[in-house]
């Protein structure tokens, strides 16, 4: 029984080296999406997706409060910010900036650190379910950090540029 067991541990070993941890992330995260669409929906499927990027949002949120030991800060000082902070989950792009006295709409090119996870799965697409984590985390972190100076902010996917690499998005802060 010995000899058995050492011969198939000869034909199944696999060096530690080996292991794909972000191939096995990529797997989980989009049969966690899928999953929770078939048994909750569409509706619970965005909002938990959003409550999952709110809570880092909160904790960003939190870290520039305490580094900067300040609670408020402008629209376009924060968001230089906050990207400033997320430099090694985002490399963003500003395209435009359109002030109104009512509202500040920022184009971005956005390479963000779902980009990976979302190019190899069939199933997950650029700006759809999956990136409402993104959304919630930026969307809360913002909220908080301009308190009363904006009445709201939204994040649109306006398109992939697979070419390129990158989300066109935009930032609408509503003044």
């Amino acid at each position: 029984m010995l000899v058995e067991v050492e011969k198939i541990n000869d034909k199944i070993h696999n060096e530690v080296s080996n292991i794909d941890s972000f191939k096995g992330l990529e797997i989980i995260c989009e049969a966690f999406v899928y999953k929770i669409l078939k048994v909750f929906g569409e509706n619970s499927l965005l909002s938990i997706l959003y409550q999952v990027g709110a809570g880092p949002g909160e904790v960003i949120a939190d870290k520039i409060k305490e580094i900067y030991n300040r609670d408020e800060f402008e629209v376009l000082e924060l968001f230089e910010i906050l990207l400033n902070e997320l430099k090694e989950l985002y490399s963003i792009k500003i395209r435009e900036i359109q002030e109104e006295p009512d509202r500040i709409r920022i184009i971005i090119e956005n390479r963000c650190y779902l980009r990976s996870l979302i190019e190899d799965r069939e199933k997950l697409e650029f700006g759809t379910a999956f990136c409402r984590i993104n959304k919630g985390y930026f969307e809360t972190a913002i909220n908080i950090l301009l308190k009363d100076k904006i009445k709201k902010i939204e994040i649109n996917f306006i398109e992939n540029d697979e070419e390129n690499e990158f989300c066109l998005e935009e930032l609408i802060f509503t003044l």
